[in-house]
């Protein structure tokens, strides 16, 4: 690639978090039987009429200040024409040349150096239906069935600038935008619900120059993984294609995750082919600046301005600052717990450790855990009196998520309370020194670093009860002194 430049621009639709569609009073909730919440305007039967969700123009805005772009006091909905089954009326209600939000921005941390990726557009429109396709893929299918329950729910379309120079960019910008989207409780972002999905535009131009390329848009991207392996795949396709001399047709292709590669699935669309018009049933949208005003005032502290707080106020490391504000919920989590147990890094420790690696292994949430922060603060104090050690802690933590157990009582059930008092100790320090003679007698002679394999076979043998502190000490002074 030392003589091509990579260009991505991405377009995201994010559904809204409401109860009810864009445009009319259906529910949202996920999961219903196939078309049991639709009504006249969302299948668009004649004579039905839409009237605008507040709700959904609030999170539309919320969503444009997070990504720091202009709130356009006049916006308006527009017709976009387009046969698809999965569209009743044959249009989908959307914003064409006056969108609700323009001109942001997205700081992108990449590597060591802070790219900034333009927001071209945040627009509202309408979800379309769901096509459920009988076979491996929509280009295998026998035949498609529809779901018109997603009809109508409120979305916004996020669009970048072609400001992407990579496919790894790709991924994280996806996942940064996916974290102002949850902190601002704008969008669930559920990737596996349909309700964060990615569309991707990609072209090659030579080095050095300020052309664009034709491009081509991948459909089908439903995880940052895909997304960054399908503009992998595509940026070899394309090189390929323009050393041999032969031309990048400008078409919709579909990724197939099973096989690892585009195919071409139509010619690309441009905005003259959708006949755009304003919608005759819709009022244009005028938004007066006090409306953005309360809601500015009703946004979270967002991701960048937090994770330099946990620097400053609780002395974290940025990388611990960084996983700790990745999400709005691991965040609370993590600050709930700290309020108790008083010692930001070992919480941070235990938070970024045990606990995301628990939750990972059982496909969990953050609010989904078991174990809730005032859990895991009593654990730690646990660790802080010097009840129990690190090593029999971690013990402690999975019977806290296997059982649901405070980890005082586990502990007292198990017996695991650590044992400090010398008499105690006495007698399994000098088995283990009766036992390993050389280790001893390599001490004795002045290295120092064997009593380390001492200490850990003392913990060996207690079964991780005694104290690591108190054992090294007593074995310092039975051999050096």
């Amino acid at each position: 690639m030392t003589d091509w430049e990579v260009v991505i621009g991405l377009e995201i639709h994010a559904e809204l978090l409401t109860e009810s569609k864009v445009f009319c009073g259906c529910s949202t909730e996920f999961g219903a039987p196939p078309n049991s919440q639709v009504c006249p305007v969302c299948l668009g039967l004649p004579g039905a009429l839409p009237v605008l969700n507040r709700k959904a123009v609030d999170l539309a805005i919320r969503a444009g200040l997070a990504l720091q772009c202009r709130i356009n006091e006049h916006s308006r909905f527009d017709r976009k024409h387009y046969f698809y089954p999965d569209l009743p009326k044959a249009y989908q209600i959307s914003q064409n040349d006056l969108p609700l939000c323009s001109d942001g921005r997205v700081e992108l941390q990449v590597g060591e150096t802070v790219r900034e990726i333009g927001i071209e557009r945040v627009h509202l429109e309408e979800e379309a239906g769901k096509s459920v396709h009988a076979g491996e893929s929509i280009m295998s299918a026998a035949y498609s069935l529809l779901d018109y329950n997603r009809s109508g729910i409120a979305l916004i379309e996020i669009v970048t600038e072609p400001d992407i120079r990579s496919p790894e960019e790709a991924r994280l910008f996806l996942e940064r935008l996916k974290t102002l989207l949850e902190y601002t409780e704008v969008s669930d972002c559920k990737m596996e619900e349909g309700s964060l999905r990615c569309d991707a535009n990609i072209s090659l131009r030579p080095k050095g120059t300020s052309t664009f390329g034709v491009k081509s848009e991948i459909k089908n991207l439903n995880s940052f993984r895909a997304v960054q392996r399908a503009l992998e795949f595509e940026v070899g396709r394309q090189q390929q294609l323009l050393e041999a001399g032969e031309a990048v047709l400008p078409e919709t292709r579909h990724w197939d995750e099973a096989k690892g590669m585009t195919f071409s699935m139509r010619s690309k669309e441009k905005a003259a082919d959708y006949r755009y018009f304003p919608d005759p049933n819709l009022y244009p949208l005028k938004v007066d600046p006090s409306w953005v005003e309360a809601i500015r005032k009703q946004l979270p502290e967002l991701p960048d301005a937090r994770r330099d707080r946990f620097v400053a106020e609780y002395d974290l490391p940025l990388y611990d600052a960084d996983v700790l504000t990745s999400s709005r919920a691991l965040a609370e989590y993590f600050e709930e717990c700290v309020k108790e147990v008083g010692d930001a890094k070992i919480t941070s420790n235990w938070v970024m450790g045990e606990v995301l690696r628990w939750l990972k292994a059982h496909g969990l949430e953050v609010a989904e855990s078991p174990v809730r922060p005032g859990d895991l603060a009593g654990l730690i104090k646990l660790i802080q009196e010097k009840v129990v050690s690190n090593i029999v802690a971690k013990d402690v933590l999975a019977e806290m998520f296997a059982s649901g157990k405070p980890a005082a009582v586990i502990v007292d059930e198990k017996g695991w309370r650590q044992i400090s008092d010398s008499s105690s100790l006495e007698k399994i320090i000098d088995q283990v020194l009766a036992d390993n003679p050389g280790p001893v007698a390599d001490v004795r002679g002045g290295k120092t670093k064997a009593i380390g394999f001492l200490v850990g076979q003392v913990m060996k043998a207690s079964k991780g009860a005694a104290n690591p502190q108190k054992v090294n000490e007593m074995i310092r002074n039975k051999l050096l002194e």
